[in-house]
């Protein structure tokens, strides 16, 4: 009998952060459940730092995932919403990894070459695999709809990420 593993895709943003989560039996996916945790854009940094904070760490309180994925920042020519968008990274690395879940990063190219077989597919392509990959997930936003994106990338990738994680860990990086 093999081990279920719980997932949590998470597409960092900073006006909404999506979330995902799956478990892995084998290569047998099932979908868990999904949303987002949205900020004021009225608000203050700090303040939607924080929103993004405890929505991520209510989600991992009520699944329990074993691990954690989350999308690599893509580089835009608005060198300040790039900065905005790493802040709300920070945070969705750092939730996981305060409860003591391995997290992994993974490009968006890879995680769209994954799920569509492109790297360079739309947010309509994703959604539609998404549903056949998870039939039962009904994703109400492309960000939740991402983050499952994510962890299934994960559950196809993670023993080499977590492999990677290891080597760096053991070399004290």
């Amino acid at each position: 009998m093999r081990a279920t593993i719980r997932i949590l895709g998470i597409d960092p943003g900073l006006r909404r952060t999506g979330w995902g989560v799956i478990d892995v039996e084998g290569n047998r996916l099932s979908f868990v459940g999904c949303g987002s945790v949205s900020s004021d854009d009225r608000g203050a940094m700090g303040e939607r730092l924080v929103s993004i904070h405890d929505g991520l760490t209510r989600v991992i309180e009520r699944f329990a995932p074993a691990e954690a994925a989350v999308e690599a920042t893509f580089v835009n020519k608005d060198a300040s919403a790039t900065l905005k968008l790493g802040q709300a990274r920070g945070v969705a690395l750092l939730v996981p990894a305060l409860a003591g879940l391995t997290v992994a990063e993974y490009a968006p190219n890879l995680v769209k070459k994954t799920i569509v077989g492109a790297g360079h597919a739309e947010k309509d392509q994703i959604r539609m695999m998404i549903g056949i990959l998870l039939p039962k997930a009904d994703p109400g936003t492309h960000d939740a709809a991402d983050a499952l994106a994510i962890a299934v990338c994960h559950a196809h990738h993670r023993t080499s990420a977590i492999a990677r994680a290891a080597l760096l860990k053991a070399a004290g990086a």
